[in-house]
């Protein structure tokens, strides 16, 4: 297993291993590799469905997606999915997977199925290089501070997905998400101290109201659109990309009009924030 950094503070390339057979050392390399670099890209794989369960069944639990269109024989697999002639895509703008949730999931397994003769890179960012470049006195302020995350004002009836041309495509638009997490987290594996909100799903900081929030907010957000804190994953044929979304935020980018993109999600299951 060979493994060769994306860019100098986030993601890493990993060849010559079969995710089908990973087990044991290896897969707990795997995972190091994950939790280090927050995203592992791994090439030159022919996954079936079921050997992609297989391998999330191998890494810890599965947590099945409420929202995107899941396969009636392989329910543990979402379709992250943009057909021709559709203009929006799902997860196009900077956020991290289920902050919304109370437990949010600790990662994704994502597939490539059918990618576009060029463009549909996803982007990566490290919370922890982001945290890492705060000012001292930024630190200082979101010390102790908790912050309110929420999906309503996306996959709600009323929300934006449900207004562009991917709204048909959704499930469970009737629930109600929200959760209130510390704003810098502690990851249980490195230790590292991880920046934890998201311009997606994170509303405003608790007691706070949005307009309040948003001054500090949008310096938070600044840092970790930083560059020199991102990697980028140029999909090809074959590829699957290992993330931890407590140590990312990602972007796919929706830069391939009349073609199609489709990719097969497994989310992994992840245990409480912590400080």
């Amino acid at each position: 297993m060979e493994m060769t950094p994306l860019a100098p503070n986030c993601g890493v390339e990993i060849t010559d291993v079969a995710l089908a057979d990973a087990d044991g050392a290896v897969l707990e390399a795997l995972k190091q590799a994950v939790f280090e670099h927050g995203v592992a890209v791994v090439r030159d794989q022919d996954l079936t469905p079921d050997q992609h369960i297989a391998f999330a069944r191998r890494w810890g639990g599965i947590d099945i997606n409420n929202y995107f269109p899941l396969e009636d024989e392989w329910p543990e697999i979402a379709i992250v999915r943009k057909v021709e002639d559709q203009t929006t895509n799902i997860g196009g703008g900077w956020h991290t997977d289920h902050s919304y949730d109370q437990i949010p999931a600790m990662g994704s397994i994502l597939v490539a199925r059918t990618l576009p003769p060029k463009g549909g890179d996803t982007l990566f960012a490290s919370m922890g290089a982001a945290y890492d470049a705060l000012p001292p006195h930024i630190k200082e302020q979101v010390a102790g501070l908790r912050a309110v995350h929420s999906a309503d004002h996306i996959y709600s009836p009323e929300g934006y997905y449900a207004g562009t041309d991917m709204g048909a495509d959704l499930r469970g638009q009737g629930m109600q998400t929200g959760a209130v997490h510390p704003v810098v987290i502690r990851h249980p594996v490195t230790g590292r101290q991880l920046l934890y909100v998201n311009p997606s799903f994170t509303l405003h900081f608790e007691s706070q109201t949005r307009e309040q929030s948003l001054p500090l907010l949008s310096e938070l957000f600044a840092a970790a659109m930083r560059e020199d804190v991102q990697c980028r994953v140029i999909w090809k044929p074959g590829s699957v990309a290992i993330w931890d979304n407590r140590a990312t935020w990602h972007n796919a980018v929706n830069d391939y009009q009349g073609h199609a993109r489709v990719m097969h999600r497994i989310t992994l299951s992840g245990e409480a924030l912590a400080a």
